[in-house]
């Protein structure tokens, strides 16, 4: 294959920047590409003897709408508590396991299955070359047989809600292929008429639930030219011109407490909708609809001959070559996963996205709220795909409707509680077993997504609508929370830091006031506090809030100069474990800064030291985010390079890392590495958590010279930056919102309107959280911690109106 890739990367070169490319087909499906429209995925193969377009529809899961608390949670409550504060760890874990525990633990995604085309001539291929160009979302492929060269392209229609498949050759009459339909569960088949196939079935059992979730797909063949036949359990078509195929796909599902619809008559009715469409009008209306989200940004890191190369390569040789436009690449390859994946009025991606070829995929391919469904949206708003962020924003809706009846049962609590996993059916109840699943902290980290819409689009109406969701979620806490008798703090008990385990305790997570959930509930308690300010809501229960926050424990620095992960100083420095749940302060929050908070800044740097880098992809891809808070961009790039390098050894072993399709590996497959370090190369390039829109905050060495426009910060403002040499040569301005904007830069600048800083940031989208001053155990273990000096500047602008800054001379 040496010789084609060759060929093909000088045929391909001039156009190749926006485009994952390869010189051979697919032999697994992590080398296959990716397309979808939010509800319907594909993974193309592009094997031109043999082709296998592998199907998913986003609400195609295992069992029907069900519950799993376990009402015996409530009996056992106190005396778990007792335990822990007596320290018997180990037997509160037990009594945690055999009591709050009930199952089922969550129902799997599942694919729908495969289309597959065999084609009649089976003669050796010449010059092959695929692609996906994900500026405008298209997978294709070319090759010859025959001295004929042939053309496949693939794409899924948001405009149309179906997938597309355009085959044509440059010779008439030349293409000839048998079409069938499988997938590896149970499944009915027929051919109806001799130009559709019809694949239906039904979900399966799982865990004692009932599989009821149909599914009929609906492929649809039109032929220009030759002949079209049904043969027994597939359709032959012979000497056509070119075939377009129409791939329809629907379940029954109507939401997470119906599954009333009729699969059919939605395949039939998509189907019919857009047979009649010539491929070239579903293409442009496609484009179009991809365009008007992926457009929003451009980056450019520069671009060296590696760009010239096949996808694959380029990702083996990244770690030891000059590549800045693959990083480019990979940026807005998270951006197409996110509008591929999750589209208004749809699910929100999954730990896959929506791409998943197996009935029993790794850890269900559901939702994890201890941080994956997080991470997957993380990219949202900073890389101006807000839009993309409403289906979670939505599951959230529904979890606060699922969530009371847990809160109340398990808990004996107001409001609603989410533990670390969910699903389809949005199930409440703690999932798998006490290490990992008793954390129920699910409800106050994807409340944050609430207020995080709200803090780039500024929309008191959107924020009234979320409002009562978070304030719901807040009044959980409100009874969950239990003074510890030792320390006097309101801790929330029992709880885990998720799925890592003191080292002292080998055998028990159970403990109370861990770092992590008293940063979560600091923000939900705090952000919930501004919002009914914002809102005038005057209920009692606010000043109830204002009360148990303050008696929230403070984030501590442990005996080795760590930020302590638990109330108590159990760290171990040898601890490589992929969560660093404490550092939620640092990122995504904001509690942790090298202004406001230097102590505290250098214990968790410390601790992420400890931590190592290389881990699991998503781990990887939340340490690049990371380190660009700690002002890094070297440190942020290494990681970059760890969690861009080959998945598979080459022994045939799987490590954290990149496939061969850019695809996250934690191993296996998992989406959220990817909307993680799109987010993170982000944060390198611009940060406005910290009381002021951060310019090149954290570029690394390599990233000398480059461009990057469409990012959003923080109260409605759009940002563009030129930069040579490190120093910005250009900052542009859009305000949405109009209001102070404060500039934070290493270098001088200068504009029309620009006065240097004074005071905290009169913005309201730039106030700052009033953390309580750390417990400090030994001075002397912090490091301390070098800070380039910085310029601060003010401008005020105007809604709408464009701001020029320029670097000054």
């Amino acid at each position: 294959m040496g010789g084609v890739f060759q060929a093909n990367a000088q045929h391909q070169k001039e156009n190749t920047d926006m485009k994952l490319w390869y010189g051979h087909p697919a032999q697994r499906w992590v080398e296959a590409l990716p397309v979808g429209n939010g509800r319907l995925g594909a993974m193309i193969f592009g094997n031109p003897q043999d082709e296998v377009i592998q199907l998913n529809e986003n609400t195609f899961y295992a069992g029907q709408p069900y519950r799993n608390d376990n009402p015996d949670a409530l009996k056992r409550l106190g005396d778990v508590r007792d335990l822990v504060f007596d320290g018997k760890y180990v037997a509160a874990q037990k009594m945690v396991d055999d009591n709050f525990f009930r199952g089922p633990h969550g129902m799997p995604y599942q694919t729908i299955g495969n289309l597959r085309l065999t084609y009649k001539d089976q003669t050796e291929v010449e010059n092959y070359y695929r692609e996906l160009d994900i500026e405008n979302a298209i997978v294709s492929n070319h090759f010859k047989k025959s001295g004929i060269n042939y053309a496949t392209k693939v794409l899924s229609s948001h405009p149309d809600q179906v997938i597309v498949a355009h085959l044509t050759a440059d010779q008439s009459g030349a293409i000839s292929f048998s079409a069938s339909m499988d997938r590896p569960g149970e499944f009915d088949f027929r051919v109806i008429g001799n130009d559709l196939l019809e694949m239906s079935g039904t979900s399966t059992d799982h865990e004692g639930i009932e599989g009821a979730v149909t599914f009929v797909a609906n492929v649809k063949f039109v032929p220009k030219g030759g002949s079209i036949r049904a043969d027994q359990n597939k359709i032959e078509i012979a000497n056509a011109d070119e075939v377009t195929i129409f791939i329809s796909i629907a379940t029954n599902f109507v939401n997470y407490r119906d599954i009333s619809g009729d699969a059919s008559s939605r395949a039939i009715s998509y189907l019919n909708k857009v047979v009649s469409k010539s491929f070239e009008k579903v293409y442009t209306d496609h484009v179009a609809d991809h365009r008007l989200h992926f457009d929003r940004v451009k980056l450019d890191l520069g671009r060296t001959g590696a760009a010239d190369l096949p996808t694959d390569v380029r990702v083996e040789q990244f770690a030891q070559g000059n590549d800045p436009q693959l990083v480019s690449l990979y940026f807005q390859f998270g951006r197409y996963l996110l509008i591929a994946a999750s589209r208004s009025g749809g699910q929100p991606a999954n730990l896959q996205g929506i791409w998943n070829d197996q009935l029993y995929p790794a850890w269900d391919s559901k939702y994890t709220v201890n941080i994956n469904a997080e991470m997957n949206y993380w990219p949202a708003e900073i890389s101006n795909l807000t839009e993309l962020h409403e289906p979670f924003i939505q599951m959230v809706k529904d979890l606060s409707e699922t969530g009371q009846k847990t809160a109340k049962d398990m808990y004996g609590a107001r409001g609603w509680v989410l533990h670390h996993n969910t699903d389809l059916w949005r199930i409440t109840g703690p999932v798998d077993f006490a290490e990992a699943g008793m954390w129920p902290l699910g409800g106050a980290w994807v409340s944050q997504h609430l207020f995080e819409k709200y803090d780039f689009s500024g929309d008191q109406t959107y924020l009234a609508s979320v409002y009562p969701v978070a304030k719901q979620a807040a009044m959980f806490f409100l009874d969950y929370l239990v003074e510890d008798p030792h320390t006097g703090y309101l801790v929330v008990t029992p709880s885990t830091s998720p799925e890592n385990v003191p080292h002292q305790f080998h055998n028990s997570a159970v403990a109370a006031g861990n770092t992590m959930d008293n940063q979560l509930l600091f923000d939900l308690f705090t952000r919930t506090i501004e919002a009914a300010k914002i809102l005038g809501d005057q209920d009692i229960v606010i000043k109830e809030m204002e009360e148990k926050l303050a008696r929230l424990p403070p984030m501590q620095t442990g005996s080795w100069g760590q930020l302590q992960e638990w109330q108590k100083d159990w760290d171990n420095p040898k601890d490589n474990h992929r969560h660093v749940s404490h550092l939620y302060g640092l990122y995504p929050s904001n509690q942790i800064s090298p202004y406001r908070t230097p102590e505290l800044f250098s214990a968790a740097k410390t601790s992420l030291q400890a931590r190592g880098d290389e881990s699991t992809g998503w781990s990887m891809g939340w340490k690049v985010n990371l380190w660009a808070r700690f002002l890094d961009g070297n440190h942020a790039y290494k990681l970059i390079k760890d969690q861009l390098s080959p998945a598979i050894l080459p022994d045939g072993k799987q490590k954290g890392g990149t496939y061969p399709n850019l695809f996250d590996s934690h191993p296996p497959f998992q989406i959220d590495g990817n909307f993680g370090c799109t987010a993170g190369i982000a944060e390198m390039l611009m940060q406005s958590h910290d009381g002021a829109i951060h310019i090149l905050s954290a570029i690394p060495d390599e990233w000398s010279k480059g461009s990057v426009s469409g990012l959003r910060a923080r109260g409605g403002f759009e940002i563009g930056i030129e930069w040579d040499d490190h120093h910005p040569k250009e900052i542009n301005i859009l305000s949405n919102l109009g209001g102070v904007c404060r500039i934070r830069s290493y270098y001088p600048l200068e504009g029309e309107g620009l006065k240097e800083a004074e005071g905290d940031n009169p913005n309201q989208f730039y106030q700052l959280p009033d953390i309580k001053k750390p417990i400090i155990k030994d001075m002397d273990r912090i490091q301390d911690i070098e800070l380039r000096p910085i310029y601060e500047y003010d401008i005020k602008t105007e809604p709408g109106q464009n701001y020029s800054i320029y670097s000054k001379k």
